[in-house]
């Protein structure tokens, strides 16, 4: 995910695409673990946009103040 969707993204939304994404990199995790997934790049794609969501929701809380 980009961070100009992100940005066009509402908190409700950010919110709900965090969760969700968290959850698939557990998932993911778990598959690695198991047995090595076909793209283990993957991981690293799906944990930088959770940085990304997670700091962008971080940024609006800090202007709120």
């Amino acid at each position: 995910m980009k961070q100009s969707e992100i940005k066009d993204l509402s908190a409700a939304e950010l919110q709900e695409k965090l969760s969700l994404t968290k959850k698939t990199y557990a998932d993911l995790k778990m598959a690695h673990a198991l047995s090595p997934i076909e793209n283990p790049l993957q991981i690293r794609g799906v944990r930088r946009t959770i940085a990304r969501l997670a700091t962008e929701l971080t940024k609006r809380e800090l202007q709120s103040l």
